[in-house]
């Protein structure tokens, strides 16, 4: 195994040979030199793997030795050492990123610690996370099987995303171990859920209840508006729980967060959960009490042009006085104009801002091969997203927000998962397009294979015709027609969609964000 090579830079390196032996015992090759122009020559002639600069040296000193080896090299990891504790030398090395920064005088485990943070942090964390996720395995696997509530399920989830980015982070190669244990846990979910879904709908005062998309609005925003708050209600379309977790980390110095996640109703689509949230209401109560806001499946007409609209109708359907604002975003450019006209969400109690980007990436992965590559697996999906995140006017939007100390109701309308898994399904020309879930007069199925709603209104659910029935897709499966079956299967599979029963499409992020 080859050593790792440290040139060390002093000029009073003779003083320093036990930190050098014990280094050396320690398995690095050592190189010393006595100025910072011997070090500047050494890097010249060889390769290091770090460098060890003393910064109080005759001749060049080390911040102008740093200087000339960080433009030649500017990936060696330096650390400096020096025994001036003068903050303006202090800024200086670490402006120039210095890997650390060490007082004299140092002791061997002190150097050691900083080689180690610098040099096999990547090996280490890969190490402890491989044996911290071995060890949680069959903790996990118990937990699994005794998820008997719809908070134990939302701790699960919690616990699958926590080590899904640990692994990724890490590159062990224990990911396809924790898929298998997220598959399993998915199976298991969605006979969970066609056991109890049906009751949470008809028993509402049963406990055991989840918060769902009707009551956000009436449990999540109005006790907040009723206190007097000026809240922004955020909703990014399409926003699981391990995105939030790939992001949170731009916000934490703006904000303090409240985490939880509630469940979406079903179908998780946009035209059902969306409009559920907006309006307080289960789809089949807005189609018979505001049927102008309900647009059918196989209507040409946009599925969510009315969201103001609802909004409206549950403000006063509780009776409320509240002044509020609605804007969707789709493109950068009118984010760019809010953010240009930001006072005006001075006028409203409640801000209501959509962001449509997550939802529109999943779509233009599916349909564009380089997309599908740029967003290979779910550790590039999250990474996209955080990349939108970060450079968009979103995060602008939070910083805004975070400047006037205002309070935010982060959340978004259903999940995604990605697909794996075909099952055939054959259905008239009505029968609609989501590859997760299905509604039609006539489809031939496997009823094993799916969750069936023979009567739709049980479940919240409009009926276009008498004996329309819905399906749903499990876990990581999608449906496909029969005809041009091996195609379809093909261009779909590896797809992130929505529309079925899975955690990452039902268990979604809720955060509420206080400004520091």
């Amino acid at each position: 195994m080859k050593k790792d090579r440290l040139l060390w830079a002093d000029d009073e390196i003779d003083l320093l040979k036990p930190h050098v032996l014990f280094l050396e015992d320690k398995g690095y090759e050592v190189v010393t030199v006595c100025s910072g122009q011997d070090a500047i020559d050494a890097v010249r002639e060889a390769t290091f793997d770090l460098i060890l600069l003393d910064e109080n040296m005759p001749g060049l000193s080390g911040l102008e030795t740093l200087a000339m080896i960080k433009e030649a090299y500017p990936t060696v990891p330096v650390v400096m050492i020096t025994k001036s504790e003068d903050e303006g030398i202090m800024n200086q090395a670490i402006g120039s990123k210095i890997a650390d920064y060490l007082i004299k005088p140092v002791n061997p485990n002190q150097i050691l610690l900083s080689l180690k943070k610098n040099l096999h942090k990547n090996q280490i964390v890969t190490e402890t996370t491989t044996s911290g996720y071995r060890q949680e395995f069959m903790k996990i696997g118990m937990q699994i099987g005794d998820s008997l509530t719809t908070e134990d399920w939302k701790e699960l989830y919690k616990k699958l995303v926590h080590w899904e980015l640990e692994l990724a982070s890490s590159q062990t190669g224990m990911t396809d171990l924790l898929n298998t244990q997220k598959t399993e846990a998915n199976q298991v979910f969605s006979k969970f859920i066609k056991k109890h879904y049906e009751d949470w709908l008809t028993q509402p005062e049963k406990s055991g209840r989840p918060l769902m998309s009707p009551e956000l609005f009436k449990n999540k925003l109005f006790p907040l508006l009723d206190q007097g708050e000026k809240v922004f209600f955020i909703l990014i379309d399409n926003f699981r729980w391990d995105q939030w977790q790939a992001v949170k980390d731009l916000l934490a110095d703006a904000f303090t967060f409240q985490e939880d996640l509630y469940y979406s109703i079903l179908p998780t689509a946009t035209q059902y959960a969306r409009n559920a949230i907006f309006s307080g209401l289960m789809p089949i109560q807005i189609e018979k009490m505001f049927p102008e806001f309900w647009v059918d499946e196989d209507s040409e007409e946009g599925k969510n042009l009315n969201e103001a609209p609802l909004i409206q109708t549950q403000i006063e359907r509780f009776r409320k006085k509240y002044t509020f604002s609605y804007h969707k975003i789709n493109e950068s450019a009118y984010g760019e104009k809010l953010l240009q006209n930001f006072n005006q969400f001075d006028n409203s109690q409640l801000n209501v801002i959509v962001f449509n980007f997550v939802d529109m990436l999943s779509h233009a992965r599916t349909e564009s091969k380089m997309v599908r590559e740029l967003a290979s697996n779910e550790a590039a999906y999250r990474s996209l997203t955080r990349s939108w995140f970060e450079h968009s006017t979103a995060l602008e939007f939070f910083r805004k927000i975070a400047e006037k100390g205002g309070k935010i109701v982060l959340t978004t309308d259903h999940g995604t998962i990605r697909v794996n898994n075909a099952i055939k399904v054959a259905g008239e020309k009505s029968v609609n397009s989501n590859l997760r879930y299905k509604l039609g007069k006539t489809m031939t199925y496997n009823p094993k294979e799916v969750f069936e709603m023979t009567n739709p209104s049980k479940f919240g659910l409009p009926s276009p015709n008498v004996s329309t029935r819905y399906i749903f897709a499990l876990n990581a499966d999608f449906f496909a027609y029969p005809n041009n079956y091996n195609y379809y299967v093909s261009y779909y599979t590896d797809t992130f969609q929505h529309g079925g029963i899975s955690m990452e499409e039902m268990m979604i992020p809720l955060i509420t964000l206080d400004a520091k």
